[in-house]
Parts: C-alpha cells; structure tokens; sequence
C-alpha cells in the first residue's frame, strides 16, 4: 500500500508518467425487439427480454496527473490481450517517454513474462525495460485510480445499457473518456502514507518493544 501511495505523491514527470490500469468483463446483449424511441411524454421503451450476444473486455488506462483516459475493449483479457494492449500504449501515446510506471492489480496476467507470450524476446525485453511494475495489495484494488475511473464509467456509461456488438460498446466508451478528458484535467489523490499510518494502523503490525 504504502508503495503505491509513495507513487501518487511524487510531481510530474512528462518523461516518466505513472500510468494506472484496469480491466473489467461485460456481457454483451441484444435487443430482441426494437426499442420504442423517447417522446415528450414518455422516455425510451426497452422491451425486458434480451439475448446473449458473447463477452468483452474493457480496457482502462489512465495518467492521473495529466487527467489522461484511454479506454479499449477486446474480446478477451488474456496474458496476449493485456501484452497488445501495453505494447500499443507504449508505441502511440507514450512514444517519447523514457519509461512509464505501472500501478496495477496483482493478476496473473499483468506479468512481464505475457510480452515474452505475445511478441519476439529482443522486443518484449525492450517493452519491459520501459515499465517499473508497482502492484496493488491483495484486497488493496481501491488503492487503484483506474479502478475509480472505471467505475465511474460504468455507472455513467455503461450501466442499465445493453450492447449487442463491440463494435458499439468501443464508440460508446471512448466518446466517454473523449468527452471526460475534456471537462477533468486530473485526478487530485489526497489519501497519503501519512493518512494510512494513522486511518488504518489496525492493518499495521503491532511492535512490541
């Protein structure tokens, strides 16, 4: 916990952003009637049937400091999945950064051996020599601030919404972090190593003298 809170207090750093991600599944669904389309007195008629349409995942990855979301869905969250996405990540928006680090879950896929799955080990090494790894505690996914903006996004994107193909479910949510870079600047984290020692000392261990 403490290392990750060290993380969020350092300044600025262009060349060496901190970068914190996250994923989440979603079932993808169909309408199996057309929805009745909102009037001036009645809103938007959605029949309560719906088939399955298959699984995604989304992809969220976020720049606190400079108030950066890049969200990307796939079909899957495998070692692959996760690999093509940093790797993506690291060539377009981060191209000049010296290095990039890395806040994020525990999960076996978020390992630098998944580069050395999805491409050639000269450029997986050359991947890995450019993220500095800091995960989250077990129990500790709070500590995440991809989780928060996930979260957001969900529940003003995504939630109560059905989304037959990825191909929508992409549009959707990246008209959402288009539109929320615009409007937030960054995220201001307040909670520190500081607040932690004296708010959750009961997780510290007990010194006896």
């Amino acid at each position: 916990m403490e290392d990750v809170l060290d993380i969020y207090s350092r300044p600025y750093n262009p060349l060496i952003p901190v970068i914190c991600m996250d994923e989440q599944p979603i079932q993808l669904l169909g309408e199996t009637r057309t929805p009745i389309p909102a009037t001036q007195n009645h809103p938007t008629r959605v029949d309560y049937e719906y088939e399955r349409a298959g699984t995604a995942s989304i992809f969220m990855f976020t720049e606190p400091l400079a108030g950066k979301r890049e969200v990307s869905v796939r079909p899957r969250r495998t070692k692959i999945d996760w690999a093509i996405e940093m790797e993506q990540l690291l060539r377009t928006q981060y191209a000049n950064a010296e290095k990039i680090i890395l806040v994020c879950d525990n999960l076996n896929t978020h390992t630098r051996g998944a580069f050395y799955e999805a491409f050639s080990a000269e450029k997986a090494r050359e991947i890995v020599q450019r993220i500095e790894f800091h995960y989250t505690p077990k129990h500790g996914s709070w500590l995440n601030i991809a989780e928060c903006e996930l979260s957001a996004m969900t529940s003003q994107c995504v939630k109560n919404r059905r989304f037959a193909t990825i191909k929508l479910l992409v549009e959707e949510t990246q008209a959402w972090a288009k539109k929320t870079n615009q409007k937030q600047k960054g995220v201001n984290w307040q909670f520190s190593i500081e607040k932690a020692r004296h708010k959750l000392k009961s997780i510290y261990p007990k010194i006896k003298c």
